[in-house]
């Protein structure tokens, strides 16, 4: 369990590839703050709609009401009577997220936030990594490999499609260990140029 800070907002984030209990885990933290009678504001992009349209829901059906939203800026307006701020599938909302979640725990907020770290490319996901270097508190979360059953850190899409966002379940993907993980062709990418300075004393 973290420490409660006082008299302070803060950041926590949970990341973890896809079926590895992330919303799970966003809900248990949620309840928890509704129990303690905290004023609590939830929210997903409209863009996932795949159990319900006005509820967060983990693959374990777990569920909570929740607000949907077109962008990030819609939370601070929706949120300036809340303690804590609870945002699902993070890696649709784009890099104005991290803007919004320093400002709300600078306003003195608990924002919790969960979404996937890395794509079906095997590459960081946008805003994720940026919040994981602003965030007080870190949970990477694993699933279990369909292949061997090794501790999985990645999302394998296993239709055709070369969309960076496709929403999906496990008719689209499944989890994959380092091992049986397989990147895309394009997930390659050329190592960018380094060039080193050394200073003579």
């Amino acid at each position: 369990m973290h420490p409660s800070p006082r008299n302070t907002g803060w950041i926590e984030v949970i990341c973890g590839p896809m079926f590895s209990g992330k919303t799970e885990e966003l809900i248990r933290r949620l309840t928890r703050a509704k129990i303690a009678k905290q004023s609590v504001e939830i929210f997903k992009p409209k863009i996932d709609i795949r159990y319900a349209k006005s509820e967060i829901v983990s693959h374990s059906r777990l569920s909570i009401p929740t607000a949907l939203i077109d962008g990030p800026w819609e939370i601070l307006e929706k949120s300036k009577e809340a303690q804590v701020v609870g945002i699902d599938e993070a890696q649709f909302l784009g890099l104005d997220l991290v803007e919004v979640a320093n400002t709300l725990a600078d306003q003195g907020k608990r924002v919790i936030i969960a979404g996937l770290d890395t794509d079906y490319r095997g590459l960081p996901f946008e805003p994720i990594p940026q919040l994981l270097c602003i965030a007080e508190y870190i949970d990477k979360t694993l699933a279990i490999c369909v292949r061997c059953g090794n501790p999985a850190k990645h999302t394998q899409r296993i239709v055709a499609s070369t969309e960076r966002v496709l929403v999906g379940e496990y008719d689209a993907y499944e989890p994959r260990c380092r091992v049986c993980f397989v990147a895309p062709p394009q997930a390659s990418i050329e190592p960018e140029q380094l060039t080193l300075t050394t200073t003579k004393r």
